[in-house]
């Protein structure tokens, strides 16, 4: 495509990129990320949290349990406080209370270049879904394997069982008092059908449904990689076969047909439209930037609560320092009683009352009025730095 000079260029996957570089470069409080399960829930469409089934199902992503000591940049996955120890998982963000360990294997926690991070968001969401389907297609691995070893079994023994079926549709006439061979349908017709199939015509339709299955275990164990090229070949062999499974259900209709069209229609849209193949919505280059939004380090970075300067943090005790940044709330009392006297000047004040100044996490100096930071050190609400 020739772009304009002096024209910005648009497009799906330019739209995600630049999603990407404004959510990454934004510092602002409105670009917090709620954690999975505390956003507000929708009544009629309701959102699966994929987080928190990873976490149910293989336990919590935490790092950090093997160290004696914690470093200032370990805070985002790692906080001491109270004598415990606070670990983050890094798929759900839910905080977990452990002690801190008695025999560490190491002094500090792995660096970030060292750490691999567990899938969330729709990378997360894309895995669970391409797994389902390859179950799906397992399943007719399976199906069509025994049905392909049935029709080489029948090939290979089929004078045998050509004679039994006519033994017993003898007796069975002579029972009834009749022919049976009238009939143009049911199981005696069928098998009459599949008796007059000659044995060549036989094994070419076995060889044919071997190497349908073959095809569904490619796509089986493709999809479970998550691989690019699996995706295009289950859609193409998806929707080579719906005018067939559309003939099918026209000639009669039952549930299973009914329900195995939904299920491959279900299948050819979300690869089409969520995977964006064939270039729908930008295609792989608009998937690719969209799945960099939630990779790597900056997705957990936007669903942490953005902490307390530092400078606001010199208005707290040192001993109490560790709690305003992250730990449960207290009350710090003032270094000098209220009714001690200081001398500011020369002159002697004394302090009657000294108001509780709050501080916000977002604020870069303290609410007008009384001054944080007081010759005579006043108290400061560590529930509200902490907040």
């Amino acid at each position: 495509m020739i772009r304009r000079p002096g024209r910005p260029a648009t497009g799906p996957a330019t739209k995600a990129r630049a999603r990407l570089l404004e959510m990454n470069a934004d510092s602002s409080p409105s670009a917090h990320v709620a954690a999975p399960g505390t956003e507000k829930p929708r009544r009629f469409r309701p959102k699966l949290r994929y987080e928190l089934i990873s976490c149910g199902l293989q336990g919590h992503e935490i790092l950090g349990t093997d160290a004696s000591a914690l470093r200032p940049e370990d805070d985002l996955f790692a906080r001491e406080s109270g004598g415990l120890r606070w670990y983050r998982c890094l798929r759900c963000d839910s905080w977990v209370a452990l002690p801190p360990p008695d025999q560490a294997a190491r002094k500090y926690p792995p660096a970030r270049d060292e750490i691999t991070l567990p899938l969330r968001g729709k990378p997360l969401r894309d895995r669970y879904v391409l797994r389902l389907i390859a179950v799906d297609r397992a399943l007719h691995f399976l199906i069509l394997s025994a049905l392909a070893a049935a029709v080489f079994l029948f090939a290979d023994n089929r004078a045998a069982l050509d004679a039994e079926f006519t033994r017993i549709l003898n007796d069975l006439q002579g029972g009834v008092g009749g022919p049976m061979t009238n009939s143009t349908r049911g199981i005696v017709h069928d098998l009459q059908r599949l008796f007059a199939v000659s044995i060549t015509n036989l094994y070419l339709a076995g060889a044919a449904i071997a190497a349908y299955a073959g095809l569904e275990a490619v796509e089986a164990v493709g999809l479970w990689f998550a691989k690019r090229w699996a995706e295009y070949l289950t859609f193409v062999a998806t929707i080579v076969f719906l005018p067939y499974e559309i003939d099918e259900l026209i000639k009669s209709v039952t549930v299973l047909k009914l329900v195995a069209l939904i299920i491959n229609l279900a299948v050819a849209a979300y690869l089409l439209y969520a995977k964006r193949l064939f270039g729908v919505h930008g295609g792989g280059r608009a998937e690719r930037a969209e799945r960099e939004v939630d990779t790597g380090w900056a997705p957990i970075e936007r669903a942490t609560p953005k902490g307390t300067p530092e400078h606001l943090l010199s208005a707290v005790r040192p001993g109490q320092r560790h709690r305003a940044a992250g730990g449960p709330a207290s009350h710090c009392r003032p270094a000098i009683p209220r009714s001690r006297r200081c001398r500011s000047g020369g002159r002697r004040s004394t302090m009657a009352s000294v108001s509780v100044t709050r501080l916000s996490a977002g604020s870069r100096r303290p609410s007008r009025g009384r001054s944080a930071i007081h010759a005579c050190q006043p108290r400061v609400n560590a529930a509200a730095v902490a907040s």
